[in-house]
């Protein structure tokens, strides 16, 4: 299998759902919706690259949205509407020759790995597919005076989703072609594939896959995301590293400047290892040394950021989200209250979490011990995370 890209729209501004920034910014159980959107691909062992499309206004909202997440690729710049959006994502991904591509809106962020799974699959076999429910109420025409002219027969109906997916050059020319004919009034892409001649196929969507529009749609959301985050987890964690030459100290992933430097196979950060292994724990997946052993000299000198955005992938690969990280260091010196608030910062933004979901505390041992002695340096943490209820 070739190249599985993904195009997130994301320029939109959704008006209807009100507020003071673009409802795909807005939160769901603390996070983002785009966050758990771009979460979802990019944590799909599947798909290779995603492409977000966005408003050149809104660049720092999704660079704070999107912190951490790997495959994405720099964000371009959106149109007045959804069908130049999607292809300026297109165009964007010509360079990676992608085979498949799947397109998706950013404000449905509670799709599942398994419809992202069924639609790559759909790709493959057909080269054009969507994902559709089935239709529970009655549908009936009407004319301009509200008299019914029809009944249709619900079970050839379908509620049509994102993420729809096709044969990347197929969808590619079909958006050129119809750019040149002056067409922009495509509602999905589908339509546009239908247009261009393609036989466009239905795989099975999710009654979850809601897309957010309206206010009311958020406090749903946010009703329907506590109650199936019901499963709280928590974890701790605690790292220590012996002190050495140098002028540098990593914590909490800010580089502080000190007469001493700190041993460890990576950076040393005992504050992001500790934090990493206490959402490993929070998960029951083990510890930093499991997954990125000391042996391994891969991790000679790496930077802990990409620990840490690891676990964090891990949470949302299994659906659920990050309530709380909270770490105490405990060292005679450096001094951690001065950079303790670009530390939150650092950490919340490779998390994907805002900032006041992060705690950063520091103490002394005084004098006493390793520690007292200023022989080394100790991070203890704990994590709350959010998952599925998935039974007793």
């Amino acid at each position: 299998m070739g190249i599985v890209a993904a195009v997130i729209v994301a320029a939109g501004r959704g008006q209807r759902a009100g507020g003071d920034i673009p409802k795909q910014y807005r939160t769901v159980g603390g996070e983002p919706a785009i966050r758990s959107t771009l979460a979802a691909f990019s944590g799909h062992p599947d798909v290779d690259v995603v492409q977000p499309v966005i408003h050149p206004a809104d660049s720092p909202l999704f660079r704070a949205a999107s912190g951490g997440l790997a495959k994405l690729s720099e964000p371009v710049a959106g149109g007045a509407t959804r069908q130049i959006s999607v292809l300026a994502g297109l165009r964007a991904l010509e360079a990676h020759a992608p085979e498949l591509v799947l397109i998706h809106d950013a404000a449905r962020p509670f799709l599942s790995g398994k419809l992202i799974s069924r639609a790559i699959q759909a790709g493959k076999d057909y080269g054009a597919a969507v994902p559709g429910i089935v239709v529970a109420d009655t549908v009936k025409t009407i004319d301009d005076n509200a008299i019914v002219g029809e009944t249709l027969d619900r079970s050839r109906l379908r509620i049509v989703q994102t993420p729809q997916v096709f044969a990347f050059p197929l969808i590619l020319d079909a958006h050129r072609r119809a750019a040149a004919a002056g067409r922009d009034d495509f509602t999905d892409d589908a339509a546009l594939a239908e247009w261009g001649g393609q036989r466009v196929r239905i795989f099975e969507g999710e009654t979850e896959n809601v897309k957010l529009t309206t206010n009311d749609d958020f406090a749903r959301a946010e009703l329907l995301r506590g109650a199936a985050l019901a499963d709280v987890r928590t974890g701790t964690g605690f790292d220590v590293h012996a002190f050495a030459d140098g002028d540098h100290v990593m914590l909490g992933g800010i580089r502080i400047p000190h007469t001493r430097a700190v041993t460890g196979h990576s950076d040393a950060d005992v504050v992001l290892h500790a934090l990493v292994d206490a959402i490993l724990g929070a998960l029951a997946e083990g510890d930093i040394g499991q997954h990125f052993p000391p042996s391994d000299p891969q991790w000679r000198g790496a930077s802990s950021d990409r620990f840490l955005t690891f676990a964090c992938e891990r949470v949302r690969a299994r659906g659920g989200v990050i309530g709380n990280l909270d770490v105490t260091v405990v060292c005679e010196a450096p001094r951690v209250s001065p950079h303790r608030d670009a530390m939150r910062a650092r950490i919340a933004a490779i998390a994907g979490v805002s900032a006041d979901r992060v705690a950063v505390k520091a103490t002394t041992s005084e004098k006493m011990g390793f520690t007292g002695r200023g022989e080394g340096i100790v991070a203890m943490a704990t994590a709350t995370l959010r998952l599925p209820w998935s039974g007793a």
